[in-house]
């Protein structure tokens, strides 16, 4: 099995020789940890729901360039700075999926790579076995 990286111009790409934000092996994609950052690498987005939000618009913009949707996600890791804002990361992701979530982790970490940085989120998805249950 080859594996393919997967980019979309949504999505600003990490500098060479650091990561890959997306790759592609068989049916399987596997999102990096994506933050809310604009196009200098800023922070953006302010609070947890709005970076959030961000972050699963750019899971949403990769996984669909590798040829799936979000019902194709299965898995998600979240990491925030406060676990107490939670609920904030929940009311986004509810905007991206519905039935059955993803698996899930959310945990609570002491810092991101910049201190503005709130949320940092990674997926995996299955593609072409969207239809989770309800």
């Amino acid at each position: 099995m080859t594996i393919q990286r997967i980019s979309s111009p949504e999505v600003t790409e990490p500098a060479p020789g650091t990561w890959s934000n997306c790759l592609k092996v068989g049916d399987t994609v596997y999102v990096a940890g994506l933050t809310a950052r604009d196009r200098n690498m800023q922070p953006a987005g302010g609070d947890e729901y709005h970076q959030a939000r961000l972050i699963f618009e750019r899971i949403q913009h990769l996984v669909t360039a590798a040829g799936g949707t979000m019902r194709d996600v299965v898995k998600l890791n979240i990491y925030v700075t406060q676990i107490a804002n939670r609920e904030q990361v929940w009311r986004a992701r509810r905007e991206f999926f519905d039935g059955a979530f993803p698996v899930a982790t959310l945990v609570e970490v002491s810092a991101l790579a910049q201190a503005a940085i709130l949320v940092e989120i990674e997926a995996v998805a299955v593609l072409g076995h969207g239809g989770r249950p309800s």
